[in-house]
């Protein structure tokens, strides 16, 4: 798949199939995270693949009606950054956490399967932060819903570039 096909294919999904994605293809996807463009090449970012117990410990951190949404995707994968306590290398690891997110969601697609990128609220409480495994000093990012695909979804519209971008002087 070329690189513009895949950032413009790239949808978020909210149904999947039932099959997990195998260990070797997240450990792809994840490897692929690590190229991220990050600062000092601090790779500031955890991953986590939820499991069985953390799952369940997500579900009563999020309540009835947040946990159905738990069930969405086969696979969750919980993002965080570890922060510094340096306000602009925090906000630059921040960012680089983002970038490798979008670096899974990529990977995933173009190896046929979809995601979705959540941010819960209640993974920014303790309870949740606990429930993930995340330690003092790490910020949530994101909770990455993977699976096979089981719908198809259209483009949505997109602004023109004259709309976002300006040439300054």
């Amino acid at each position: 798949m070329e690189l513009e096909e895949a950032i413009r294919g790239r949808r978020t999904h909210k149904v999947y199939g039932s099959e997990a994605v195998d260990r070797q293809t997240l450990e792809e996807l994840l490897e692929l995270a690590r190229w991220a463009p990050n600062h000092h090449l601090t790779e500031p970012w955890e991953f986590r693949v939820v499991g069985p117990r953390t799952l369940s410990a997500l579900k009563a951190a999020a309540g009835p009606e947040a946990a159905v949404k738990l069930d969405r995707a086969p696979t969750l994968v919980g993002v965080s950054v570890v922060q510094s306590g340096d306000a602009i290398q925090d906000e630059e690891d921040l960012l680089a956490t983002g970038c490798a997110v979008y670096a899974v969601l990529l990977g995933a697609h173009a190896r046929g399967l979809v995601g979705y990128w959540r941010t819960p609220g209640f993974l920014r409480t303790a309870e949740g932060a606990a429930a993930l495994g995340m330690r003092p000093g790490e910020r949530f990012v994101a909770l990455i819903h993977l699976g096979e695909q089981r719908q198809d979804q259209r483009p949505p519209g997109r602004s023109e570039v004259g709309d976002y971008v300006s040439f300054t002087p």
